[in-house]
Parts: structure tokens; C-alpha cells; sequence
């Protein structure tokens, strides 16, 4: 899915602002699971009849809010990734609160690439991910993406729908910047 400032009608090729986003609806699912993990520490210490003492009961009631919130918000920050390329930035925001955020100066990027295949399997898993041989990652689905080549060395993947058409964003807006990290 993409989103023009100008809409589908622009005048010139490229528009002032290109969005994209890529969503994941598997991760409902698992931040259902972690509601229910709440849920449970919930009722655990409000209706709990356990003969055996206070600490196991807190202890289990912690564990399962604790366990709960982990998995409800960290499957929410992944639930979709929106992609923002302007004149000068391109920003990767995650989830519905837009956290983790990574906002990259064009000036910094060396080229872009589109790839037909990114897998959570290749990355360890959904999330913001790092791989020493890979580079980062923002993963969350399988399908196409964007891999950026950054002047340090360093590449940053993101699962994003319509890659192809942000990558010809990318690479023209490329041609009207200058080379800021190299001098870094």
C-alpha cells in the first residue's frame, strides 16, 4: 500500500513525500495470547483459593502479568511498519505508537536496493532485528522489502509492500543528494 502527498495524479514522478507500510495480522493473535496471560494473573489474585502460601501466589501472579505485558506490547510494536521518504529523510516507524523509530538522512544512504523475499526466519524472528553478517532489519512479514546500503558500511532492511516503487524513491532522490557519512 502506498500514499502520495500529491496522490496517484502528480505531476512529476516522484512525489514530495512517499509512505508505505507493511502489517502483520499473525501478531493479533499473539498479543491476544498476552492479553490472556494478564487476564490470568488477574484472576489468579483476585479469586485465588491457593492453600499453599502468598509467595507461590505472587509469584504466579507476577509472572503471568509480567508475561502478559511482554508479549502484548511487544507483539503491538510489530503488529505493522511505516515507511516515510521525503526530500531529505527516511523514516521506519513501528507500530501503532510509531516505537522503535529510525530516521535516516538520504545523505547517508549509499543505495537502495529492492529484494522480492525477506523472511522472518532469515533475520531470527519478527521485530527490529541485528545480524552481525546482515546488518538491521525491520521485520514484520514475510514478502518484499527495502535494503538500504549506508555510506558507514552498514545495511538496514525493512519489510515494506510496494518496495519496488520505494526503492525508484529512494535512488531518485539519491541523485539530488550528497554523500554526508563518508566524510564522518
Amino acid at each position: 500500500m502506498r500514499d502520495h502527498l500529491h496522490g496517484e495524479h502528480a505531476p512529476h514522478p516522484h512525489p514530495d513525500v512517499w509512505t508505505g507500510r507493511a502489517t502483520n495480522r499473525v501478531q493479533w493473535l499473539l498479543a491476544l495470547i498476552g492479553a490472556a496471560c494478564m487476564a490470568l494473573g488477574i484472576e489468579l489474585a483476585v479469586d485465588s483459593a491457593w492453600t499453599s502460601g502468598i509467595v507461590p501466589l505472587v509469584m504466579a501472579v507476577v509472572g503471568c502479568i509480567a508475561a502478559g505485558l511482554l508479549v502484548l506490547f511487544g507483539t503491538l510494536a510489530f503488529v505493522h511498519v511505516a515507511l516515510r521518504v521525503d526530500e531529505q529523510h527516511l523514516e521506519v516507524r513501528c507500530g501503532h505508537i510509531g516505537l522503535p523509530r529510525r530516521r535516516i538522512p538520504l545523505s547517508d544512504v549509499a543505495g537502495a536496493t529492492y529484494i522480492s523475499h525477506v523472511t522472518p526466519r532469515h533475520w531470527g524472528g519478527w521485530g527490529y532485528r541485528w545480524r552481525p553478517e546482515k546488518g538491521t532489519a525491520v521485520v514484520v512479514r514475510r514478502g518484499e522489502g527495502v535494503v538500504l546500503e549506508l555510506w558507514d558500511g552498514h545495511t538496514f532492511t525493512i519489510t515494506v509492500d510496494d518496495a519496488e516503487a520505494a526503492v525508484q524513491v529512494i535512488k531518485a532522490r539519491l541523485g539530488r543528494t550528497k554523500p554526508g557519512a563518508a566524510a564522518h
